[in-house]
């Protein structure tokens, strides 16, 4: 997505609309680190770990991981929420009756409003059935566990972008990028310098207002993260 001079205000104001906004930083709720934590029912052992994550891949790897550990269990049951904006959720019952593990895995996720997060619950069955509301109790008081056992924490909400320039240009560009708090993730520094780095929403107009004088620069946003 190539801005124009006006930049991203429309988009800005669309992606404020659905965030918390704190000392005007909008920010989002994660874990900052994975927790773990068990809980035993009749006999069944449900042992649940709760990660910070950022891609499906990630999630994939994480789940395949655990079946590796875990290759006796009978069920590796999860739920994940991904963005900022809390629209990219899933939830797997993993052969458990439908609605019985993924679903209240996923009610706290909502209930403590975290996001970029997986928590995946490993059950040994212990021989006596649990039942619906049995099972309901012991996925949602696993998860539960897990997320008040990790440490909380808001994260800025950023803007990923990519900043094509002169390299003329160079001095300057760095020197406001760093006193916005740019986190740098690529550069090529020639004659047409490109910069990749992400910078909280916040800070956007300001960018916006220095792009007016650097009239050879083009800034592509690629993401909200």
């Amino acid at each position: 997505m190539l801005l124009s001079k006006t930049k991203s205000t429309e988009l800005r104001t669309l992606n404020v609309r659905q965030g918390k906004t704190i000392n005007n930083t909008l920010t989002y709720k994660t874990i900052e680190a994975a927790t773990e934590a068990q809980y035993r029912v009749l006999g069944s052992r449900h042992l649940g770990y709760a990660f910070p994550v950022k891609t499906e891949e990630e999630i994939k790897s994480i789940i395949d991981g655990l079946w590796k550990e875990h290759h006796s269990a009978t069920h590796v049951c999860y739920a994940w929420r991904l963005g900022w904006d809390k629209q990219r959720f899933r939830m797997n019952d993993d052969g458990e009756p439908s609605g019985t593990a993924g679903k209240p895995i996923f009610g706290q996720i909502q209930s403590f409003d975290v996001t970029n997060i997986l928590i995946a619950v490993v059950r040994y069955f212990g021989g006596t059935k649990l039942g619906t509301g049995g099972l309901i109790d012991a996925y949602k008081t696993t998860s539960k566990l897990c997320l008040e056992a990790a440490n909380i924490i808001e994260k800025p909400v950023l803007n990923h972008y990519k900043l094509s320039f002169g390299y003329d240009l160079m001095p300057q560009v760095m020197k406001v990028l760093k006193e916005l708090g740019m986190e740098k993730i690529d550069s090529r520094f020639e004659n047409t310098c490109e910069l990749e780095f992400l910078l909280s929403m916040s800070a956007a107009p300001i960018l916006d207002k220095h792009l007016e004088d650097w009239t050879s620069a083009e800034l592509e946003l690629l993401g909200v993260m």
